[in-house]
């Protein structure tokens, strides 16, 4: 007995483990237990799995077995990592399905669908038949049905090559010269082994909710949103958000550049000033011909223009872009943002909560309607300034339309089809800008749009407005959510679609953006951090210097030509 501490002795060390909730709750198991034994017997068969935790600050995934006494936050499926977990393990199964059913067939996977889901198309023969994608449905829900695992295994580089060329992938063969690294960790499924860079989810039977339907010239990969994760949203129209992944398809083909293997070969022989040249001439002609159809279009009853789009699509470099190409065609552009038409922030304060600019029912739009009405009738306006500090309006510039004038109204809500209700829809052309880029790391690793975009903002945030990353990540998620509600819901309105992505951005964007994402510290953030920094990896570094000073990219690293350009009124 120790006589000056009576209540220390020696004892053991227990044979178990103990595992403690962030919910209070403390589990007991064998060492070396994986991580989903404990959470099975935690959570049983909710509808809001987790399908991950966070472990002393790090991610783990469910197969990690647990060795010694932690505490553990789980990752639900219904959290931004939970889902992108779950879809990563979708695409996985279809993978495995399709190659044991069809092995011949080069599978890939496009792009994200608004209504949950991605596109995915084939090479190697024609379109998979409804009967065949059931086909592959099925084995899909066989294999759920089974609880097969899936495996991280370690592979030498070697090993890894060897593995995707037996199958004839020579994007990721190409891919892993960029390892410095001797090693890789591959995903195993049935004995089919593949790379992806993220995590997975232990077995087949979280994998419930999907299906399968016939697309165009592929099919969708249909999976449930975060909202709601045991039910699949209904289908949705989105034939011009198809035809601008089709156009952006064609481009990659013109800068022959598929994926990212293929950049970083073009940055390795100083191809890549031809695809910056070639790139920024796409984009150039697409947003002539944008102006061109205004000009057309134009007379007393054409004269309101609208662009709206996500954050960090590139809206204002687009915006007085096409300005100058307006102005080569003899049209006078009068820019107006729907910012200065908020209510007056006593009207909007709500007790207890934060005001909502992005709320549609922050705009006064009675207000907004009657300056539009009396401009377009020849009246002369004053406009009105918000100004943000003291929540009031105040007075603007007095404007009065001129014969060779046309109004452009920046804001998120310029598709919303109750603006401007009783107004004639032929009166008012739409445009909706977002980046949406469709060059993935491989064929079956998506880089989502959300993620350039994300991407952008923190280059811009750093340049411009003096926020570290993690001031930037902190808002994401408020972001996004104001997105869904008032811009994703509306795209399909847009009489035109710009697609501000350009091919080469990750190569400028890498050296900028991951030395901010290495000073994340908060937990959260510095994960997500991590996951952009885990595909950022890949990418070959090329410097900004070469970039034209209009580009829309300029608006995010600096430099930008048209940063104080307005046109002359």
């Amino acid at each position: 007995m120790n006589e000056r501490h009576p209540q220390i002795k020696s004892v053991r060390a227990r044979e178990t483990i103990q595992v403690s909730l962030s919910d209070g709750r403390v589990f007991e198991g064998q060492r070396n237990t994986p991580l989903r034994e404990f959470f099975r017997l935690a959570y049983g068969n909710t509808e809001n799995p987790p399908v991950a935790a966070i472990v002393q600050e790090e991610l783990r995934e469910l197969a990690w077995p647990v060795g010694n006494d932690v505490t553990v936050e789980p990752v639900f499926l219904a959290d931004s990592d939970g889902m992108r977990i779950y879809c990563r393990s979708l695409s996985f199964l279809l993978i495995v399905a399709t190659h044991e059913l069809f092995p011949k067939v080069s599978l890939f996977i496009d792009y994200s669908v608004p209504h949950g889901g991605y596109f995915c198309r084939i090479e190697g023969r024609d379109l998979f038949t409804s009967e065949e994608l059931a086909k592959i449905k099925e084995r899909m829900r066989a294999m759920v049905a089974k609880d097969l695992p899936i495996e991280r295994l370690r592979l030498s580089v070697e090993e890894a090559a060897k593995n995707f060329l037996a199958r004839k992938e020579t994007g990721k063969v190409n891919l892993l010269r960029n390892l410095t690294e001797d090693h890789i960790h591959l995903y195993s499924l049935n004995g089919f082994l593949d790379y992806f860079y993220g995590y997975m989810v232990p077995s087949t039977r979280y994998l419930k909710t999907f299906t399968l339907e016939p697309f165009s010239d592929g099919f969708i990969l249909r999976f449930p949103r975060r909202e709601n994760t045991t039910r699949l949203l209904p289908s949705q129209r989105f034939t011009a958000l198809r035809e601008v992944f089709s156009e952006y398809g064609k481009w990659l083909n013109v800068v022959r550049v598929r994926d990212v293997s293929s950049l970083n070969e073009a940055v390795r022989s100083r191809r890549i000033e031809e695809v910056i040249l070639v790139s920024e001439a796409l984009h150039e002609r697409r947003i002539a011909e944008i102006a061109t159809v205004l000009a057309d279009r134009h007379d007393e009853d054409h004269r309101i223009v609208f662009i709206a789009g996500p954050s960090s699509s590139g809206k204002t470099t687009f915006s007085k872009r096409l300005a100058v190409q307006l102005l080569a065609n003899g049209i006078h552009p009068y820019p107006l943002a729907m910012d200065e038409y908020f209510l007056p922030r006593n009207q909007l304060m709500q007790e207890g909560e934060e005001i909502d600019f992005d709320s549609f029912a922050a705009l006064d739009l009675p207000f907004f309607e009657e300056q539009l009405r009396d401009l377009l009738h020849g009246k002369e306006v004053k406009f009105p300034h918000y100004d943000f500090k003291s929540g009031k309006r105040v007075a603007g510039p007095t404007i009065k339309l001129r014969p060779d004038q046309l109004l452009i109204v920046e804001g998120i809500h310029g598709l919303n089809p109750h603006l401007l209700e009783g107004f004639p829809r032929e009166m008012i052309y739409r445009i909706f800008v977002s980046a949406l880029t469709q060059l993935n790391l491989d064929r079956h690793n998506r880089i989502p749009t959300t993620d350039t975009r994300l991407i952008r903002r923190i280059v811009r945030d750093a340049v411009y407005r003096g926020y570290d990353a993690e001031g930037t990540l902190a808002m994401w998620e408020n972001v996004r959510c104001g997105e869904k509600q008032n811009i994703f819901p509306y795209q399909e309105q847009a009489d035109v679609m710009f697609n501000s992505a350009l091919v080469y951005e990750l190569a400028i964007l890498k050296p900028l953006v991951e030395p901010l994402l290495l000073q994340v510290r908060r937990t959260r953030l510095r994960i997500e951090a991590e996951r952009l920094l885990a595909f950022l990896g890949w990418f070959e570094a090329y410097p900004i210097g070469n970039i034209p000073g209009n580009s829309i990219l300029r608006e995010f690293v600096g430099g930008s030509t048209l940063r104080n350009f307005t046109p002359e009124m």
